[in-house]
């Protein structure tokens, strides 16, 4: 007689114990734990939406007719009629033309110049002459704009240094600030000298997390200095140019108010005069809220949809983008 020996019929599974997500804890807990940290996080925030956030609701009188001392809400509405007045007001598109100008020139040359710095401080190996060159170039961060016009301004007056050595070498005296052509060079000029400095320390930073065993397996190679910049400098902090040249571009449209508005004058206009300063004048000086904030909300369009376009471009292309 033959016994089987078949297995019992299984069971019911038993449920098993419930496992959470690790390293996942209620967010409850994670504030009770960390309070201290997100306390430092209230004066940020609180600024972003007390000076950011809270004024676009301004917005809303670019479509009513505001009236100075008015409800914010109050007035006529009247749509776009102050659109359509800047799209066909000739100013506007004189100062449009001259923002984009100046923000190309800003970009084209102050924005390579500190990854060329930051390059050529890599190379050198004299730790003194390094720190004398860094600590040389960031001082004109640290002065204000108001400061630095009133050195432009110094340098470049008639009896002004620039002046006297034009005359030792015989030539005539130029009113440098009066003459509307040279506006543009000496306002980028001096956004070279007072940033270009400051905006190595990021490059500098982001050079100390490449690899040195790149470097190694680039000598192996046969690959000189400007290969090994080429090929892994570069490509090592291409994230960092990315993220800051869309910032950039945010900030595009609203290029130089303060240092513009300090160094114009109306011999200038037609080549100096920008949104920002066009705004100052429209809105402050002449009380036309509605027709000013109208401008402003076109500008501010404009650097949203820019930012969206660099930062798509940026990631299809080189695969690094800022969000």
């Amino acid at each position: 007689m033959t016994l089987s020996t078949a297995a019992p019929p299984a069971g019911p599974a038993e449920k098993a114990p419930a496992r959470g997500r690790p390293g996942r804890r209620p967010i409850r807990r994670a504030f009770l734990r960390d309070w201290q940290l997100y306390t430092l996080a209230i004066v940020p925030l609180a600024f972003f939406v007390i000076f950011r956030y809270a004024p676009m609701i301004g917005n809303i009188i670019a479509f009513r007719r505001f009236q100075p001392g008015g409800s914010m809400f109050g007035g006529t509405w009247v749509g776009l009629r102050y659109f359509e007045m800047f799209l066909a007001d000739p100013t506007f598109w004189r100062v449009f033309t001259n923002t984009v100008i100046i923000g190309l020139l800003s970009t084209v040359v102050c924005f390579p110049l500190p990854i060329v710095l930051a390059l050529m401080l890599n190379e050198v190996r004299n730790h003194a002459f390094k720190r004398f060159v860094q600590s040389v170039s960031y001082l004109p961060h640290f002065l204000s704009t108001v400061v630095v016009a009133a050195i432009v301004m110094q340098l470049l007056t008639v009896d002004g240094p620039v002046n006297q050595l034009l005359s030792f070498t015989g030539g005539p005296p130029v009113a440098f600030l009066q003459e509307a052509d040279l506006f543009r060079t000496i306002y980028v000029s001096s956004e070279v000298w007072q940033t270009v400095g400051w905006g190595t320390i990021i490059y500098l930073a982001a050079l100390t997390t490449i690899d040195e065993q790149l470097y190694e397996s680039a000598k192996i190679d046969g690959a000189g200095r400007l290969r090994q910049i080429w090929h892994v400098t570069l490509p090592g902090i291409r994230p960092t140019i990315i993220t800051l040249l869309v910032l950039n571009i945010g900030t595009f449209m609203a290029v130089g108010f303060e240092k513009i508005l300090l160094l114009y004058n109306p011999a200038t206009y037609p080549t100096a005069d920008v949104i920002s300063t066009y705004l100052y004048r429209l809105g402050v000086v002449s009380g036309n809220f509605s027709y000013a904030t109208a401008i402003g909300l076109f500008e501010a369009v404009i650097g949203l949809v820019m930012v969206f376009g660099a930062n798509l471009l940026s990631r299809r292309t080189v695969g690094a983008s800022l969000w």
